[in-house]
């Protein structure tokens, strides 16, 4: 084995004992196209502070940065975070992003890889088609990029609908292991559906019938919307095959969002408008550390209490 190859192992170990075992939570940075003028109204950009995508990207990236560069944004709470393609692609101080998360502030860098979502159809919505992955693992991996994120959405309780969206997941899941990467693997329940708790019973089963048939060396991430019973996913959570479980917030506000997390066992948060809830591009960078600080620290402490 050479050098840089046994240095790699090193660190890609040191981010998996980071990420199975330490305390805090996995911030999301990774707002794509379709969400990032929302993300910058909310962060007090309107839409007619740019005229184009490019210049849309740039300001949704200083707002990033800004973040990632925070006093308060340290490995010390902030497992993780997950990127946008174009946020891994730039910079940070001229450090490639990824490789200042995990240098200069101990992060463990994650990409999101999905391309967006099909039509509904059986109450849900599949993951586009990407035939592009296997050239974006293998910049991931060239980035130093541990794990992959991506997204799908349950609108119903439809059992048909949810063992699609499981299995084409776990199918891409293996893909990304393929690489080397962490798959995150997301089967979004939509927070404001009336068969919400339904629908995480069939979910449950679904993911349980792909982890058992997953490789006894393999392991991948969840990633699930705070569920309606507490402690319904404890199941994933202690199961072998599971790295770790993490709660995206779904549209609940902060406090509904850690009041919910809190009561989860073995989950941590993976928040992102939860996270960037009361940040503006107006403070004064004192202020918006502050407000960091303050939005991290309950985060973490939701994630310790449950």
């Amino acid at each position: 084995m050479s050098v840089d190859s046994a240095v790699k192992n090193a660190v890609n170990l040191e981010m998996a004992r980071q990420v199975a075992e330490k305390a805090g939570f996995i911030a999301a940075l990774d707002q794509s196209g379709g969400s990032t003028p929302k993300a910058l109204r909310l962060y007090g950009i309107e839409e007619s502070a740019y005229s184009n995508d490019e210049e849309m990207y740039a300001l949704i990236h200083e707002m990033r940065a800004r973040i990632i560069k925070s006093s308060s944004f340290t490995g010390e709470k902030v497992v993780g975070a997950i990127l946008f393609e174009r946020t891994m692609e730039a910079d940070i101080d001229g450090i490639p992003t990824a490789e200042y998360l995990w240098t200069k502030r101990q992060v463990v860098p994650f990409l999101k890889v999905d391309k967006g979502l099909a039509d509904e159809a059986n109450g849900v919505q599949m993951m586009k088609p990407m035939p592009e992955l296997d050239a974006l693992l293998e910049r991931a991996v060239a980035k130093g990029i541990f794990g992959t994120k991506m997204r799908s959405v349950i609108n119903a309780a439809n059992r048909e609908g949810i063992a699609a969206v499981v299995a084409q997941q776990f199918d891409v899941g293996r893909q990304i292991l393929g690489h080397g990467l962490m798959p995150i693997i997301e089967p979004e329940v939509t927070i404001t559906i009336a068969d919400k708790a339904e629908a995480e019973e069939i979910l449950l089963a679904e993911i349980l019938k792909q982890l058992n048939a997953l490789g006894a060396d393999k392991q991948v991430m969840l990633k699930l919307s705070l569920p309606e019973k507490a402690n319904h996913y404890k199941p994933l959570v202690d199961h072998p095959r599971v790295m770790r479980v993490v709660a995206l917030s779904g549209g609940y506000r902060r406090e509904e969002a850690n009041r919910r997390l809190s009561e989860n066992t073995g989950i941590i948060a993976s928040f992102s408008r939860a996270l960037t809830e009361g940040l503006s591009a107006k403070q004064a960078d004192a202020d918006f550390d502050a407000v960091l600080g303050e939005t991290i620290d309950c985060i973490c402490e939701a994630s310790k209490a449950g």
